[in-house]
């Protein structure tokens, strides 16, 4: 079988896949023209950040059976389309957390002492150090956002400088933060207050784009320094521009941009534009946080025994969907499916600590081995709270390390429908609790959502919310959304006489802002908007 690698990994991870029989064409640098060109001869793909794999590679990539990543995300790849080619994906989510972490932490001191500009500076003979007056860290506050496991090696070595570390992180245990001596925000405003240095160590999602922006901005302290080593776009680069250029904000730390430039193309190439690259009070770096030889030696030899482990039909931590029999999981996969679905909407509406997942399978479902769609709805559960890849090997492990409970019922009746997936999320004060059924094992939908009846099929970007039941309020949503250019592609409304309340799904053509959602908001009969997203 045949493998192509188009970015620089580790040698030890290519000589392990040539022992192991494989044919290898590493051609790191190769330009994408010539990559469409060749693909379709190759069984696997080795790719770090900047190969796109997209539909176009893809319908060239007749052959294509893995797709590896020698990183954590997997931003560049079409995940949903290479499942439905039955690719396997899979990455290295724990191989350059250190890197990624003690990047950050550069760009801190960076942030604190100048020390990229005093280099700059000295090479064009100018030693005057007075310009390069800088501040200690000792006795500062860094407000991590997100401890998950890049943000808590960053929040231990920052402390151990002297700093006082904060966070703000909804999905992590009280427990976590005890044990790491880290103060808990409950909200973000807590720690955009006391914060001398805030750091971004969370995943990219709809909710968490743009986390800092302007308003962010404005209510941190004067002087605030501000790191973004995670993901492009989780800063507004409009606001931080502004707040560099009024001083609201001292310096900026940037490894990541939105959208990145070219990383391969030579000076006199680049044509990449930014404003944020004129300011002198900025260092931007390009996307160092795995450049690392231990991470690239450690992401480099786990890509490449994985994706020869998935080539030789193995079981590996796929981020997408574990190989196995093709029969079987064709099946399986709509409810697979429909389970992410359903675990996903928790943490899209809620904050809330949940302590115990209660599954029901009813019908026919129940009398299947269930074991891997339980596992798909802690997939789906964790993926909006976790800052590292969730997958079918890792879910549960995760889980666990989150002290959540998982309690499976079947039950072989139902009164309505041939097979039915309940899901409860119980918290200390009440119980969360939606429901899915496949029609014709191929057509999903979420058909009980808090106790209203629905027909809904679960994809895309979805506006839901709750409303008075009165005449009106659909016409003046729908106008609403008509003004800020967005196509409603599926509407379902449920209401409930005796609450006098009505539930509405309504799926639009492209992602939600938060300016929409606070324009439902703040219709009078609108009791709660959110915004989901179905991938």
């Amino acid at each position: 079988m045949k493998v192509l690698i188009t970015e620089s990994i580790a040698q030890e991870g290519v000589d392990e896949l040539r022992e192991n029989g494989f044919e290898v064409d590493y051609l790191a640098g190769i330009k994408r023209e010539d990559i469409l060109g060749i693909i379709g001869k190759y069984d696997a793909l080795i790719v770090r950040s900047t190969t796109r794999v997209n539909a176009e590679l893809l319908e060239l990539a007749a052959n294509l059976k893995v797709v590896g990543r020698a990183g954590n995300g997997t931003d560049n790849i079409d995940i949903p389309l290479c499942t439905k080619r039955g690719i396997v994906v899979v990455n290295t989510p724990e191989g350059n957390s250190m890197a990624a972490a003690e990047l950050a932490i550069t760009h801190a001191f960076n942030c604190f002492r100048n020390f990229s500009a005093a280099v700059i500076a000295g090479r064009n003979h100018d030693f005057r150090r007075g310009s390069f007056i800088g501040r200690e860290l000792e006795g500062k506050t860094v407000g991590i956002i997100g401890l998950g496991r890049i943000g808590s090696i960053v929040a231990r070595k920052l402390q151990g400088c002297g700093m006082k570390a904060i966070a703000y992180d909804p999905y992590i245990l009280d427990e976590r933060f005890v044990k790491l001596g880290v103060r808990k925000c409950v909200t973000l405003d807590e720690l955009l207050a006391d914060a001398d240095l805030i750091t971004i160590h969370t995943p990219k999602t709809q909710e968490t784009t743009g986390i800092i922006g302007a308003a962010e901005i404005a209510k941190c302290k004067d002087g605030v320094r501000i790191v973004n080593a995670a993901r492009g776009g989780l800063v507004d680069e409009k606001a931080l521009y502004d707040g560099l250029v009024s001083g609201k904000v001292a310096f900026a730390g940037i490894d990541v941009l939105s959208p990145e430039p070219n990383y391969n193309r030579a000076p006199e190439e680049q044509d990449y534009q930014n404003p944020l690259l004129t300011l002198s009070n900025i260092a931007v770096t390009p996307h160092l946080g795995a450049s690392t030889r231990e991470a690239t030696i450690n992401c480099g030899i786990s890509v490449c025994t994985y994706v020869g482990a998935a080539l030789r039909g193995e079981m590996v931590p796929a981020v997408n969907m574990p190989h196995g029999d093709m029969e079987s999981m064709d099946k399986i996969r709509p409810y697979l499916t429909l389970a992410e679905a359903l675990g996903s909407i928790y943490f899209q509406m809620n904050k809330d600590r949940v302590r115990n997942i209660i599954i029901t399978y009813s019908g026919d479902i129940a009398s299947e081995d269930t074991d891997i769609i339980t596992t798909s709805i802690i997939k789906g559960f964790l993926t909006p709270a976790c800052d590292e890849t969730v997958n079918y090997i890792n879910a549960h492990l995760i889980l666990e390390s989150m002290k959540v409970d998982v309690t499976e019922k079947k039950t072989p009746r139902d009164d309505r429908f041939s097979n039915r997936i309940t899901v409860s999320f119980v918290t200390d004060e009440k119980n969360f609790t939606v429901s899915g059924t496949v029609f014709d094992r191929n057509e999903i939908r979420i058909i009980d959502f808090l106790g209203f009846r629905m027909d809904f099929a679960p994809k895309g970007n979805v506006i839901a919310f709750s409303n008075d039941d009165v005449p009106g309020v659909i016409g003046k949503v729908g106008t609403l959304l008509g003004e800020f250019g967005l196509n409603i592609s599926a509407m379902q409304n449920s209401s409930n006489k005796n609450r006098g309340l009505a539930e509405t799904f309504v799926g639009v053509d492209d992602p939600v802002t938060r300016e929409v959602r606070d324009a439902i908001l703040a219709l009078p009969e609108v009791k709660r908007a959110t915004f989901l997203h179905f991938g």
